[in-house]
């Protein structure tokens, strides 16, 4: 089964940039839906699929960067490319800061965009990818005994056995029958399995509260 093409949103209120825009990134092989205002982007339905944000900074209403504060706000971490007519360094470093992959003054290169925006679909299904294994891990620590769970944490970090048994009141034979379960509803294959899995877990939450802060 073919992928379905990504999507390129683009929001500008110049009606000749986004005929231009739209032309240059479909021939590319991309999907593009135009919007002629930020407001009007936010009324869309949630997208499901790969894609990228390319984004005018200084629009009627709602400028480029507050709609990029906003999509932060609500956890909608699509990957923008930032044009402007008007930039200037400090806005550029606060976009950049924000996780704007670029910031292109207009005049730019055709080539530039292009570049920008193959750049901000592979961030954009890297990061798909990445949090649809998240999920799919998640669902397997909440599957997890509120027990289970206890000796999920104290394996992972390291304890033995004994030490689990004493930590918690029970007995090693006890510890050894949870810790058998937990693998099976991880399916992970070792111990060493099992840490990568929790560090995955953990290390993607602090991603997402990075990125929400």
């Amino acid at each position: 089964m073919t992928p379905a093409a990504a999507t390129v949103f683009v929001v500008d209120d110049d009606t000749s940039v986004r005929t231009a825009l739209k032309r240059l990134i479909h021939s590319l092989g991309f999907k593009v839906k135009t919007f002629d205002s930020a407001q009007a982007f936010l009324k869309q339905e949630p997208h499901d699929g790969p894609a990228c944000l390319v984004l005018d900074v200084r629009m009627p209403g709602m400028s480029g960067i507050e709609l990029q504060q906003q999509l932060t706000k609500v956890g909608l971490g699509m990957p923008i490319v930032f044009i402007t007519g008007h930039g200037n360094i400090p806005m550029s470093v606060q976009a950049m800061k924000a996780g704007a992959v670029d910031f292109l003054e207009k005049p730019f290169e055709d080539q530039k965009l292009i570049d920008a925006i193959n750049l901000a679909i592979k961030k954009n299904k890297e990061f798909r990818t990445e949090h649809a294994e998240i999920k799919d891990l998640q669902r397997r620590v909440d599957s997890l005994t509120p027990r289970e769970h206890e000796v999920f944490i104290l394996v992972v970090s390291g304890m033995l056995n004994k030490q689990i048994a004493f930590d918690l009141g029970m007995s090693e034979k006890t510890v050894k029958v949870h810790r058998a379960r937990v693998m099976d509803k991880m399916k992970a294959k070792s111990l060493a399995d099992l840490v990568r899995m929790a560090e995955k877990v953990g290390q993607f939450e602090s991603k997402l509260k990075s990125i929400l802060d």
